[in-house]
């Protein structure tokens, strides 16, 4: 597993970022997917996940403005981030579950064991 995200930046608050994550290592993958974000001084917290399947889940803060995608074929997913706001500002990291397992009820860092690198998400007021 190799997990790079990319498509973080500087943006307005009220503006909309797609942030990419590809596993350079496989062609294929039914593992289940999640993005993470920690912003200084903080833990690192859930942002949304998907199975192979589709099926998604989200943090409350994300819900309605953010929105995750993945191509299997591919093997990458994406999050589309809209209406963002100051307090979105954070480190954004993929991460991938053990296969096999699907999205638990309260996702946690530890649910994950793949992670990429991370990119930084910048909203200004």
């Amino acid at each position: 597993v190799q997990l790079q995200a990319s498509g973080g930046g500087l943006v307005q608050a009220g503006d909309s970022l797609r942030l990419s994550c590809e596993d350079s290592g496989r062609t294929y993958s039914t593992a289940t997917m999640g993005w993470f974000r920690q912003a200084p001084g903080k833990e690192r917290d859930f942002v949304a996940a998907i199975t192979w399947r589709g099926g998604r889940t989200y943090a409350d803060s994300v819900k309605g403005r953010f929105t995750i995608s993945r191509v299997n074929s591919h093997m990458m997913i994406y999050l589309q981030m809209n209406s963002l706001k100051p307090e979105d500002t954070a480190v954004y990291y993929c991460a991938q579950r053990p296969y096999g397992l699907g999205i638990p009820m309260n996702p946690n860092p530890t649910d994950f064991d793949s992670w990429g690198q991370g990119t930084q998400v910048t909203v200004s007021s």
